[in-house]
């Protein structure tokens, strides 16, 4: 269970955020984000060490605002196999360094949305501590589901809208998955013709108040 502390984080989550979203493709605003928070959810990691957040934020230093999906891990350690994706690191007031990545490139991330997916976990509350949150929805598409004994991250490669995440299992011949982590965030249903296995839609504000709702991810073999 994901325990929230309420404290502060040195420099704070949409400090390092605005520094690091420029460098991405699907960044879309001016030099400067000007960010706000705008919804999001967690997973809880089994093993009670990684924090794992789904963090919607809203840009409005371009001519329209923008809303992004950044899923992040917080870690009390470096994690050499997800160096490309390190955000920053920050001081927690409750558990002092904490290392911050993209989440498409830590493999705690990855296995819990896949279980997400698959229907072994339930997506949490932002804001509170063992708290489900129901908005969360999963829907499974494809005809025989999520397969099972999925693994990653392999591959990440980002585009104009979304990060691509090759998932395995590798050591098995055979064609692999993508799960495909939508960054720009569009309201409206997913596509329900694209041939995903799965996808999962969840909820965000939008600068006026108003309540949005959209896909988040999408589970589909490699190629459709």
């Amino acid at each position: 269970m994901a325990v929230i502390h309420r404290t502060t984080m040195s420099p704070g989550k949409l400090e390092l955020l605005a520094a690091w979203i420029p460098s991405k493709p699907w960044y879309r605003g001016g030099d400067a984000p000007v960010l706000a928070k705008a919804g999001g959810f967690r997973l809880d990691d089994p093993a009670g060490e990684v924090g794992i957040e789904f963090m919607v934020v809203t840009d409005t230093s371009g001519d329209s605002p923008v809303t992004y999906l950044v899923p992040m891990t917080y870690r009390g350690a470096p994690l050499a196999s997800a160096a490309d994706g390190l955000i920053g690191t920050s001081e927690h007031g409750v558990l002092g360094r904490r290392w911050i990545y993209d989440g498409a490139h830590d493999v705690v991330l990855v296995e819990e949305l896949l279980a997400l997916l698959a229907g072994r976990t339930t997506a949490q509350d932002q804001n509170a501590s063992d708290t489900p949150d129901p908005t969360v929805e999963v829907r499974i598409t494809g005809g025989s589901g999520v397969p099972q004994g999925l693994t990653g991250p392999g591959a990440v490669a980002e585009t104009a809208d979304a990060s691509l995440v090759t998932v395995g299992p590798f050591a098995q011949d055979g064609p692999v998955s993508t799960l495909t982590l939508c960054r720009v965030l569009r309201p409206g249903p997913a596509a329900e013709d694209d041939g995903a296995a799965g996808r999962v839609l969840a909820g965000w504000s939008a600068p006026d108040g108003a309540r949005q709702h959209g896909p988040f991810a999408r589970l589909a073999q490699s190629g459709t």
